[in-house]
């Protein structure tokens, strides 16, 4: 990161910029603001309702936004096409994949949550650069507070400056009036085919480096501890294939996974996997090569139909198919998971001659440190296997497992190892130029919605049982890094460990204190009694009960410690600071919004109304009908107002949508929804839409968990599965600062195996 002075200079438009970019910009209140810049896709309909994918260069400099035909670096005096603001009421959605013309692309959509007419999308060529512009418009929402409107003259009326308000947040349907004008005079002076921008689509637009976006991500960790015993049974074209000698009780069959590096971008590897052209797939996939998309679903899932290579039928007695659903997300942190399920569809039923084959399988894509700026993931598939099959294969009986379809879609690790050692020029990146940004630094400035960890998305649920030895099967995964890689694993391993020794000491020194100093410790604890309060979901009287709740310790999750700000460590947390008094299960047509307002709602009932303060936190989950899962949390003394907890609860939406922060750990279900859920903390605020309510005695917040495509189709798969699922949550507000580490957990829940129509109508 470039050194930035803290002097005062004066900041022009971008359009009347002569520089290059070459320095950072410093606003009048000696603030360095961000800059971000590159090439993306507007996308939108025109007029008369065709589809557009025009190639523009945007500019994010602070909370302003410019958009631009050509790049106005390299072209000084060229005028923005579109400009405006982003302000703290601009939400973000991440649209997925998306086929527009002949190309396939990434869509990031924002609308104004107050004025719905206020909307737009763009697109990249890479799942990776949008996550970066993702970021960019996080960042831009975060200085919003604090960002002086009049440093940039982006409107002026008779020649003088004038502070921005709503009217002037960025807009990026509608047309311009020039092209108004146009219209006006008729269509045929727009007409030009094959001379305009779409001749440079698929150019990368690399907005900036990740060291400035992902400053704060620590790859190493955040993965939760495995239950699973994998052992190497072979090794074929240097990967591994793995079994997993536990055998979860929870699968149907043996699980089986291969692990190789691959010498190449995550983006880059994903791409190829997602890829159904038959050419490409030929040149690494040994069984499949003909697939068909059958349906769309939305940007993160589909249906494909696909057969496996004619020329094998002789082992296998018959010709096979397959139809299954792909569901992709990709996580703050640039790693990949591909979840392939069998599905079944009135497009394609079975088809004479042909067997239909059902075999589960995941692709999970991560990014590996390398030196020398050269790429490296590493490429997990794991598979399920039949048990028979297997068995006989180990007693060395007839089964060979060497022909068997399992055993060949494993191979396709290999053959992605070597495609790209074969076409290195996948592996680089386009050699688009583009102006780098210079990142915001504060020499007076000091707010709670700026931070460096805006998107730390990592902590970590611990998913092994306390009395099991840790295992290092995670570790082999990487043996095929380089050493300096290793011997940064061994460190991290000794420092994930350090909370064992450390962290349960700091626990008991700052246990009473987090108490004393979150809470009102001259004010007297209420006496509560806590039979009167009760949700419609009951509590579990046992572990092995089904439809209930529990609240478990925080010794199953890590959170930030004390020394958080220099070395990343974390700790186990302790018991909740909040202490869970019910639970309710609820369905209605509509989404369920304040529902502590709700005259059946415990909060309103005598006994609820004596509490000091109560945190409402209402899951608001889509399907058919919606539902809503309401939990509610107490404390008996009033809360400090002065607290990281009293400054939440009364603080502003932006500030509580920077720090609420949700761990999720299944701790037993399938091991495909276990890998969609994972075990890495999310900051809600950021993921989701959420909104709160502060009244009286409690704080609710809505989690709009349908706002998000990739959340709404990871609690799709939940939900299929939901009546076999024992799910850990824990809710904690995010420490930044040195006074409020270490993070304490606020509040658990354990949900045990919950029934859909056992949710009841408020």
């Amino acid at each position: 990161m470039a050194t930035v002075t803290a002097e005062r200079t004066e900041v022009s438009s971008p359009d009347r910029s002569s520089s290059s970019g070459g320095a950072s910009s410093v606003g009048g209140s000696g603030r360095v603001v961000a800059e971000y810049a590159g090439w993306v896709y507007h996308l939108g309909v025109n007029t008369i309702g065709h589809q557009y994918c025009n190639l523009r260069y945007l500019i994010l400099r602070g909370n302003c936004l410019f958009m631009y035909k050509r790049d106005p670096h390299e072209n000084p005096g060229v005028k923005p096409i579109r400009k405006g603001i982003i302000s703290h009421t601009l939400m973000l959605q991440e649209l997925g994949r998306r086929k527009v013309n002949t190309g396939e692309f990434y869509v990031l959509g924002f609308f104004n949550r107050l004025d719905g007419t206020k909307k737009g999308e763009i697109a990249c060529a890479t799942p990776g650069e949008l996550c970066k512009w993702y970021e960019a418009f996080e960042q831009a929402k975060q200085q919003v507070q604090t960002a002086t409107y009049d440093e940039y003259d982006l409107m002026s009326r008779s020649g003088r400056h004038r502070r921005l308000n709503t009217e002037d947040e960025i807009n990026l349907v509608g047309h311009r009036p020039r092209v108004r004008r146009y219209a006006q005079h008729g269509l045929g002076k727009l007409v030009k085919i094959g001379k305009g921008p779409e001749m440079l689509l698929r150019q990368s637009s690399k907005i900036g480096s990740d060291k400035v976006l992902n400053a704060h991500v620590d790859d190493e960790t955040g993965d939760a501890l495995e239950t699973h015993d994998w052992r190497c049974v072979r090794t074929v074209n240097g990967t591994r294939i793995f079994e997993d000698a536990a055998n979860s009780k929870f699968s149907k069959g043996i699980l089986l996974k291969s692990v190789g590096v691959v010498n190449a971008s995550a983006d880059s590897v994903f791409e190829v996997v997602f890829n159904l052209d038959r050419r490409n797939r030929y040149e690494w996939d040994v069984v499949t090569g003909d697939l068909e998309l059958v349906e769309t679903i939305d940007g993160h899932c589909d249906i494909v139909y696909g057969k496996y290579e004619a020329k094998y039928k002789t082992l296998w007695s018959s010709k096979k198919d397959f139809l299954f659903s792909r569901k992709w997300f990709r996580g703050q942190d640039g790693n990949y998971i591909i979840l392939q399920m069998p599905t079944a569809h009135k497009k394609k039923p079975n088809k004479s001659g042909y067997r239909r084959e059902k075999i589960p399988s995941i692709w999970e894509i991560k990014k590996l440190a390398s030196s020398h700026h050269i790429s490296k993931c590493l490429v997990t598939q794991m598979v399920e296997m039949q048990p028979n099959f297997w068995d006989k294969w180990k007693g060395s009986l007839s089964a060979n497992f060497e022909i068997s379809i399992p055993y060949y879609l494993l191979c396709q690790v290999a053959g992605l190892r070597e495609y790209f050692a074969a076409n290195p020029a996948l592996t680089s990146e386009s050699p688009t130029a583009i102006m780098q940004p210079k990142f915001l630094t504060h020499s007076s400035v000091n707010s709670d919605a700026d931070n460096e960890d805006t998107n730390d998305e990592f902590y970590d649920a611990i998913a092994i049982d306390e009395d099991e030895e840790d295992s290092d099967e995670d570790n082999d995964d990487f043996v095929d890094s380089d050493p300096d890689k290793n011997s940064m694993g061994a460190k991290m391993k000794l420092r994930n460990v350090s909370w064992a020794i450390a962290g349960l000491a700091l626990k008991k020194n700052k246990a009473a204190s987090v108490v004393d100093i979150e809470l009102n410790a001259t004010s007297p604890r209420v006496a509560i009694d806590w039979s009167q309060l009760n949700g419609s979901l009951r509590q579990a009287k046992s572990e092995q009960e089904s439809n209930c709740w529990s609240s478990p310790s925080g010794n199953g999750f890590m959170i930030r410690g004390q020394t958080y700000l220099t070395d990343h460590s974390k700790i186990a947390g302790g018991d909740p600071l909040l202490k869970l008094m019910a639970v309710d299960w609820l369905k209605g047509e509509d989404r369920i919004d304040s529902i502590a307002l709700n005259p059946k709602c415990l909060v309103q009932t005598e006994a609820g109304k004596k509490i000091p303060f109560i945190l409402v936190v209402n899951l608001q989950i889509p399907a058919t009908p919606n539902y809503s899962l309401v939990t509610y949390y107490a404390s008996e003394r009033p809360i400090n107002k002065e607290s990281l907890l009293g400054r939440f609860v009364e603080g502003t939406d932006v500030f509580r949508d920077s720090r609420f922060k949700l761990i999720p750990s299944i701790v037993e279900g399938y091991w495909m929804v276990k890998r969609a859920v994972g075990t890495k903390a999310c900051l809600l605020g950021k993921a989701v839409t959420c909104k709160y309510l502060r009244q009286d005695n409690f704080l609710e917040i809505d989690v709009d968990i349908g706002s998000s495509t990739v959340a709404r189709s990871i609690i799709s798969l939940v939900l299929g599965y939901i009546t076999g699922i024992v799910v850990d949550l824990a809710i904690l507000i995010e420490g930044r600062e040195e006074k409020e580490l270490p993070e304490y957990i606020l509040g658990t829940v354990r949900l045990n195996r919950i029934k859909l129509d056992s949710a009841i109508t408020i």
